[in-house]
């Protein structure tokens, strides 16, 4: 939960001066490019803090011995979805950020501290790394646990 606060805290935070950066910065497209992988970096890390989080939530499985505590259960999947959606909203975000990073007049713009950064988007343009694809697999696994539990007798144990 902290993590995700700073992140969240970093997205909405103003730029600092690039002498700041994390890489070296000599030129004005270089501070552009900068700016647009360090937003997409928070949004894939963002992410990956509420994967995270729904997972602590997200049951995988609704045991028959569990059934009294169905309530509580929906209860918890109903928190994990949440998290899913959320990190879905950042994947969109994320997307767009790549976007702007990957547009024509940057290509030849190597910012070599941040490589990986520029891999993460190398990844995402070929599809390579697709949050969405792994967050609609958790949700799909989460609605099937959530329609075993509303079809379970709770007072059966």
């Amino acid at each position: 939960m902290e993590n995700i606060y700073w992140l969240e805290k970093a997205i909405q935070a103003d730029f600092c001066n690039p002498l700041y950066a994390l890489a070296r910065i000599e030129n004005e497209n270089e501070w552009e490019k900068y700016r647009y992988l360090f937003n997409m970096h928070l949004h894939l890390k963002l992410i990956e803090q509420y994967l995270f989080l729904g997972n602590n939530w997200n049951k995988r499985n609704a045991y028959f011995y569990n059934a009294p505590w169905k309530k509580e259960n929906l209860e918890s999947l109903k928190t994990a979805e949440t998290c899913y959606k959320t990190a879905l909203y950042y994947w969109q975000g994320a997307k767009e950020w790549m976007e702007k990073a990957q547009e024509r007049r940057f290509r030849f713009i190597n910012l070599q501290k941040i490589q990986f950064w520029e891999d993460e988007a190398g990844r995402m343009e070929s599809g390579e790394l697709d949050y969405e694809k792994i967050i609609n697999r958790e949700l799909a696994l989460l609605r099937q646990v959530r329609e075993k539990f509303e079809a379970m007798d709770e007072n059966t144990y």
